[in-house]
């Protein structure tokens, strides 16, 4: 048989035209892929952490967004609140001046403000109520009465005085001699004593909460409830107001009344006091020392008082409230003369305050 002289050419023309595509494929390939093999992408952990900083302000600001939009809506509740007080005062004033303008009758009239100023106390007791948050310390008096006074209750540095002698125990001598042989639980349970540790209580929750304060205790030698002595405390420490006022009603009352031992305290402050609240009954009865005698006349009681007014720092404002002791008539005229002299305020409370 006769072989064919036609050879077979493996590098034909459809040859080429594959590997003319294989090749365009491969090319294709490596220009769309990322073609350093060397270059391995690392994720920087600086930035990392510097993007979950970013979050977490992130978050803090949203939720610091919705309570500034929080707060503005309550604010925006309160200006409604007191523009519709506002108008209704307004409206009350017209309505009682028209009611004013038509009544004759001079005993409807007084009736008909009686009733106003009680409708006013009440609602004067509901913004009392609403504000008393801002007390360093809560007060909690009796039914709807008003703690109104003229003490001057300002200052950055606020002392207490409170007179611890044995004439704390009662109004009269004679049960002063009575209860001072008494236990000492019986003594801290006498009701002109309870008097003083309430009115102190009273003033502590007055404090303005961006002052410092102190409690002092003096019969014959005065010393700090709390034991800090020339120390002055911050009315933000709650915890410390409470500890205080616990320390003062373990206090007993008795001995004898040195009111220049007092004031002498007053100045033993790095910084000096700016207002000073004096709790006590009457004149002093010695001075810095004991006389030795049993006994103790006016004329002197006035000359000891005199002698401790002598040391008070000068420009310090004195507010006295006296609780009055029979046997002791100059007492209140001493005292108010101090707090009008220091241009203080004198208050000499009833039995049921506060």
């Amino acid at each position: 048989m006769r072989r064919s002289k036609h050879r077979v050419n493996a590098f034909s023309l459809s040859f080429l035209d594959i590997m003319a595509c294989g090749f365009g494929a491969v090319t294709l390939l490596f220009l769309i892929l990322k073609h350093d093999a060397s270059a391995v992408s690392t994720a920087d952990p600086n930035l990392a952490a510097e993007v979950n900083l970013l979050q977490e302000d992130i978050r803090v600001g949203e939720a610091d967004l919705v309570a500034l939009r929080n707060s503005l809506a309550i604010l925006d509740e309160q200006v409604v609140e007191a523009q519709g007080l506002s108008r209704r005062v307004v409206t009350d004033i017209a309505d009682t001046r028209r009611e004013l303008s038509a009544q004759k009758d001079p005993e409807q009239d007084i009736e008909i403000l009686r009733k106003q100023v009680e409708e006013l106390e009440q609602e004067t007791a509901q913004l009392q109520e609403q504000g008393s948050a801002d007390n360093v310390r809560l007060f909690i008096g009796e039914g709807q009465r008003q703690y109104l006074t003229g003490l001057k209750l300002g200052g950055k540095r606020i002392l207490i005085l409170v007179d611890g002698s044995a004439s704390m125990l009662s109004d009269s001598i004679v049960n002063v001699i009575r209860s001072r042989n008494m236990s000492d639980a019986v003594k801290r349970k006498a009701d002109k004593w309870r008097r003083a540790i309430r009115t102190t209580e009273w003033l502590v929750a007055q404090l303005p909460p961006d002052s410092s304060y102190q409690i002092y205790v003096f019969n014959t030698a005065t010393k700090a409830v709390a034991g800090d002595t020339g120390k002055w405390r911050n009315t933000s420490d709650r915890k410390g107001l409470d500890q205080a006022m616990a320390q003062l009603g373990k206090v007993v009352p008795e001995g004898g009344t040195s009111l220049i031992n007092a004031f002498e305290a007053v100045n033993s402050f790095a910084s000096a006091p700016d207002n000073l609240f004096l709790i006590t009954d009457g004149l002093p009865t010695q001075g810095r020392k004991a006389s030795g005698y049993r006994t103790i006349s006016g004329r002197d009681r006035l000359k000891l008082f005199a002698n401790a007014v002598e040391i008070l720092p000068r420009r310090l404002p004195v507010n006295v409230l006296l609780f009055p002791m029979e046997g002791d008539p100059m007492a209140a005229a001493s005292y108010w003369g101090l707090a009008l002299s220091s241009q203080g305020s004198f208050m000499s409370p009833s039995k049921d305050w506060p």
